[in-house]
């Protein structure tokens, strides 16, 4: 009696076994997929060809890079070729954790800004001959370099500048260091961060308004001219 009871409560008497319920592992971050991949190691191990390769790969936005930054198609095309010697020698830093083609426009923005700090440092001046003659004119070079209290202004504003770019979220800070520091098209941008150009220009412009009010807490009633003063 009591076993029909138990059937027609429990038509299955299996269903009152403890049952396990599956627990998912917790999902590990995705490696960063490099097209790339193949050739570094080879190239790691002092593989001409295979290290050819991947600068042929993207010497085209490397050079379209620096001539952005440089304006100058001679001067890119030197610091793009120091870049990928400085690359080849130091290769076996490359850890693999950004693509490769990030790793090395590093290297390219890098020599390029220290080309115009040294252009910066040049002054060339050009005087006609005066001759042997006895009159000759004096020309007095007017020193354009910054008195101290000028350097310790810009050192100020360069200092609140990373440190309030580095408080804005990783989300939107990454389009906001590629388009304004690397100087990258929106289209090279989004490439990099494997979105939509319309999602990286969306990024980006609440970046801009992010770091303007974030620069807006240090501004006095001159504005931006504040932060020079």
């Amino acid at each position: 009696m009591a076993t029909a009871v138990i059937n027609t409560v429990y038509p299955n008497p299996a269903l009152l076994a403890p049952t396990t319920i599956p627990v998912a592992e917790p999902s590990k971050p995705e490696p960063i997929v490099d097209a790339d991949a193949e050739l570094i190691p080879l190239a790691k191990m002092g593989d001409q060809q295979a290290f050819t390769e991947l600068v042929n790969r993207h010497y085209p936005a490397c050079l379209k890079l620096a001539r952005s930054i440089l304006r100058d198609h001679e001067d890119a095309e030197d610091e793009v070729q120091n870049a990928c010697t400085k690359a080849f020698l130091h290769l076996g830093s490359f850890e693999g954790n950004s693509r490769f083609s990030t790793w090395l426009s590093r290297i390219v923005v890098n020599q390029c800004l220290m080309r115009l700090r040294q252009l910066r440092r040049a002054q060339f001046t050009y005087l006609d001959d005066p001759g042997a003659d006895e009159n000759q004119t004096r020309f007095e070079l007017r020193d354009t370099s910054e008195d101290p209290e000028q350097r310790y202004g810009r050192n100020e504003v360069a200092s609140l500048l990373y440190q309030e770019v580095n408080r804005i979220p990783p989300l939107l800070r990454k389009p906001l260091l590629l388009r304004e520091s690397m100087r990258l098209p929106l289209a090279d941008v989004a490439r990099q961060l494997d979105i939509s150009e319309a999602a990286a220009k969306s990024r980006l412009l609440r970046a801009r308004r992010e770091l303007r009010e974030r620069l807006g807490k240090h501004q006095g009633r001159r504005g931006t001219a504040t932060l020079l003063s």
